[in-house]
């Protein structure tokens, strides 16, 4: 990789924030990886998108970003990404004019709606900026778990036994609750961070789950209990893929909240998993195959489920996943051997490869 682009650092442009009930998450990741960028090689160019969805050039302090203080006259220009595909640069709303910076590499590190789904990977491929993460149609596809099922189950992945509906429908999900018996799981088809995600063990919950999972997408997915714990895959690559340690997430009760995500009270996260290096392997060619399935480039993380007779399952596929230096993604390829600052030089190099 070039260390220098016309004779300077690369800019690589930060996106953070966003309209989406993931926004906290997004700057806590934006934030570590601003942090670790190593600055003889990288200008970290941090846009700020605000809950209601407007743009910004971030200058001030990486901290304000952590605090969710970033938002304010002093620090932020308003900005936007014009797309024409050989302007690769931000464009600067000033009192006296337009202004603007280049841009060489594109990391979007949103989560959710408008940052995870493919629509900022759209307008990134518009402007021909080279993007660090999954295309439009790998992001959509992931952040769709009924599709996402669909095509890992055709490549061969045992998935769970599911149900979809639409408002208007939810008589539906009790029937089908009958016929494979609780507990279940109730999903939004399209969200992350296990917003609106809940365990029903009866019609009594099921209904309420119904309710808070319309809250967050217009379809539920409603999905067998799966037997045993969860398994998780940082994945890395185009062509040739490395695959970290398998981690294996620990449970006290219940399953792997939002809460138990990000403050793991009562859970815990193994790092390599405590499983044998046979099973482990497997996991990791299981791993692959749904990442290829789903079109899926330069990082993603695969999660899935180990049951008691050693059956690997698919659960879901995070295509920016979370990003601090204690998340999980970090973490498996820490322990195969990639500092985050590598981690993040790699990502980089390949987003400029794939340009190339």
């Amino acid at each position: 990789m070039r260390d220098q682009v016309e004779n300077r650092k690369i800019a690589v442009a930060v996106f953070f924030g966003g309209d989406s009930s993931e926004y906290d998450v997004s700057l806590e990741s934006a934030y570590s990886v601003i942090c670790h960028l190593d600055r003889e090689k990288y200008d970290p160019v941090p846009v700020g998108i605000s809950r209601e969805g407007s743009w910004f050039l971030f200058r001030g302090d990486a901290e304000r970003i952590r605090e969710d203080t970033w938002q304010n006259p002093q620090d932020c220009v308003p900005a936007l990404l014009p797309p024409g595909r050989n302007s690769r640069k931000l464009l600067l709303i000033r009192e006296e004019g337009i202004g603007e910076i280049p841009v060489d590499v594109a990391f979007p590190v949103l989560h959710g709606r408008n940052g995870e789904d493919g629509t900022i990977q759209g307008l990134i491929g518009l402007s021909g900026i080279p993007l660090a993460g999954c295309g439009v149609l790998a992001s959509a596809l992931c952040m769709d778990k009924d599709r996402a099922h669909k095509l890992a189950g055709l490549s061969g992945v045992r998935v769970p036994e599911a149900f979809v509906i639409r408002r208007g429908e939810e008589a539906a999900a009790f029937e089908f609750a009958r016929q494979i018996g609780y507990p279940l799981y109730v999903k939004p088809v399209k969200a992350g961070s296990s917003y609106g995600v809940t365990r029903a063990v009866d019609e009594g919950e099921l209904g309420e789950a119904v309710k808070l999972a319309f809250q967050y997408d217009d379809q539920v997915i409603i999905e067998e209990n799966i037997q045993g714990f969860e398994v998780g895959c940082a994945v890395l690559g185009r062509r040739e893929l490395v695959v970290g340690e398998v981690d294996e997430i620990e449970l006290a009760g219940g399953f792997f909240d939002f809460t138990e995500k990000y403050t793991l009270k009562t859970s815990a996260i193994h790092v390599p998993a405590r499983i044998d290096e046979e099973k482990a392997d497997e996991i990791r060619k299981t791993a692959k195959t749904i990442y290829r399935a789903l079109g899926c480039e330069c990082f993603a993380r695969v999660d899935l489920f180990l049951t008691p007779e050693g059956e690997i399952v698919f659960n879901e596929v995070n295509t920016i996943p979370g990003f601090t230096a204690h998340s999980r993604y970090p973490g498996m390829m820490r322990a195969a051997g990639y500092s985050f600052e590598r981690l993040l030089d790699t990502i980089i190099h390949q987003a400029m490869e794939r340009e190339a």
